[in-house]
């Protein structure tokens, strides 16, 4: 195969092939037969179930470039389909990425892009093996990821009694949109810097997933903001999950805390409703919490979700991101 490198500016799709074939192919390649460069690639079926999903990333809708460099966009798209993987319970196996490239990218451009990909790629241990290329009217990138697990873990599992558990951080992820959308971008301290790189550069919480699927009931990546996606597995389960403003406030970083104050908007607002943070929500036996597990609700009988405030009083869930809602 050709090692020429695309051109710094105009480049055809045969270049874009050897540009992913380069960058990809330093990745592992566990149980990958054939990768990049046939019409489709070839995996050794392996042992267990297979877990697929697909994630996309839009420019516009998920980020804006002003904001993010390519090799950002690059690495948070992978890892935002990793995280579902994660909530699974599943190790991932491989990966497919469909590009839509808008008028004007440059080689330049897709080589820094496809570098974030290949970076996140190798930190969750996980092949590219292929995927698409085409023109269109904006930066769009479509990742497939296939995993593998003996035992999946699902959102339908929480039962009455369960302890809810939250894993990873919440909130700093949308200090750290916050802070872009104000022009404050200069990482001139701990707390800054760490919510930029929430933002900028999140991390599946794969090892941890692995982890839970030994002892959770259910489990769901948070995506979409924590009162959405605890009320979303509230309802596969068919039970009613209540999050508990004293147990939650206990778990909220300094930095989040910190930058809500300076930003003028509340830290639990933020972990509530703020979304982006891949963090992960999962409910089990209170004897089986594991140590990087923190209880921050309960699971009783009923429906949906429910925000237990500090003086008792109860609301349900509400806030979140959704595509289609206003």
């Amino acid at each position: 195969m050709s090692r020429a490198r695309p051109r710094p500016g105009r480049f055809d799709e045969a270049e874009a092939v050897r540009l992913f074939s380069r960058t990809f192919e330093r990745g592992p390649a566990r149980g990958v037969e054939l990768g990049i460069g046939d019409d489709a690639a070839v995996l050794a079926a392996p042992d267990g179930r297979l877990v697929w999903t697909v994630d996309a990333q839009v420019e516009g809708t998920h980020f804006e470039r002003a904001w993010l460099g390519l090799d950002d966009i690059g690495f948070r798209a992978f890892q935002a389909a990793a995280s579902d993987l994660a909530a699974m319970g599943a190790k991932p196996l491989a990966a497919l990425s469909a590009l839509t490239l808008p008028r004007g990218f440059t080689g330049a451009e897709l080589a820094r892009l496809s570098a974030g990909q290949a970076a996140a790629a190798r930190a969750c241990r996980c092949a590219i093996v292929g995927g698409n290329v085409a023109r269109g009217p904006v930066l769009s990138l479509t990742t497939t990821l296939l995993g593998t697990t003996n035992q999946p873990l699902t959102r339908s599992g929480a039962r009455p009694g369960d302890e809810v558990w939250l894993v990873g951080e919440v909130g700093l992820s949308a200090a750290g949109l916050a802070l872009l959308e104000k022009g404050r971008t200069g990482a001139r301290t701990r707390s800054t810097r760490r919510a930029l790189t929430a933002f900028r550069r999140p991390r599946a919480l794969l090892a941890e997933g692995l982890r839970l699927a030994a002892v959770a009931h259910a489990a769901i990546d948070v995506s979409d903001g924590l009162a959405l996606d605890t009320s979303r597995m509230a309802e596969a389960s068919g039970c009613r999950l209540v999050l508990e403003e004293e147990a939650l406030s206990q778990v909220l970083s300094a930095e989040l805390v910190t930058l809500a104050a300076g930003l003028g908007r509340s830290a639990l607002e933020l972990a509530l409703t703020g979304g982006e943070d891949f963090a992960l929500v999962a409910t089990g036996a209170p004897r089986q919490r594991p140590r990087f597990a923190r209880r921050i609700g309960r699971c009783e009988r009923g429906r949906g979700g429910s925000w237990e405030r500090a003086d008792g009083r109860t609301a349900r869930l509400a806030g979140g991101f959704d595509h289609f809602a206003r």
